[in-house]
């Protein structure tokens, strides 16, 4: 497994086109790769994410099982003279994890459930978009994922379930794109919503955890969902 930092050249007209286009993102992510990458099995896939860190630079983070060449990404939108990319080997850092281990995390997410307005309709996949409902969606995924949001009984309960917890939920997006069918060729309309997740965490089944953060969590993994980083946690 490789993790992968890129920053992109805001100025260029290709670094604003795909910022606007998670198509075509996904695209440039997957085009990194000499051979095709299969998703298909539930081992490591090919995960990414946007992030804006306080210098208003835009980077992009990539979990993968192999290393990418991202060369055509800082020809289109990087500094190809003066720019690249950083890759290191990411399983040196996951055999580390262990069992009650504190880190600072960031998931970007696609958080949604199952609803229907009446009993007669099929359910249909609709986003959360209330900042509650969708650390609710987080916290009912925890476990499984094998860490436990770091919870600080000493300040005032939240509105969830009277604790709170060591998390923020910001930086919503609403995304609409088209989209071809493969079965059929015809394009139809894709929306979705990402909000960001930071906070604390505490290991609790390090191989989950490990799966978590080379599988991904929730949906829309081609669109920039689902990857989680650790880092040290103040």
């Amino acid at each position: 497994m490789f993790l992968t930092r890129f920053r992109f050249n805001t100025a260029r007209m290709g670094a604003r086109r795909l910022l606007t286009a998670p198509q075509s993102l996904h695209a440039a992510v997957m085009a990194s790769f000499a051979e095709k990458v299969d998703h298909q099995g539930g081992g490591p896939r090919v995960l990414w994410r946007l992030d804006q860190d306080l210098r208003s630079d835009v980077l992009l983070y990539i979990v993968s099982p192999h290393r990418p060449d991202l060369t055509h990404l800082v020809e289109q939108a990087g500094w190809p003279t003066t720019g690249s990319w950083q890759t290191a080997p990411y399983a040196p850092f996951l055999a580390r994890l262990a069992p009650d281990d504190t880190w600072a995390f960031r998931l970007t997410a696609n958080p949604v459930h199952s609803a229907r307005r009446h009993a007669a309709e099929p359910t249909k996949r609709t986003a959360h978009v209330t900042p509650r409902h969708q650390l609710d969606w987080l916290l009912k995924r925890q476990t499984d994922a094998g860490f436990a949001i770091v919870e600080r009984p000493e300040r005032l309960p939240d509105e969830l379930d009277g604790v709170w917890r060591e998390v923020v939920v910001h930086n919503r997006h609403d995304l609409t794109f088209g989209k071809k069918d493969q079965s059929d060729g015809r394009a139809h309309e894709v929306k979705l919503t990402r909000v960001t997740y930071d906070g604390r965490l505490r290991v609790l089944d390090p191989d989950a955890l490990r799966r978590t953060l080379t599988v991904g969590l929730g949906k829309a993994k081609a669109y920039g969902c689902g990857l989680m980083t650790l880092a040290p946690a103040e």
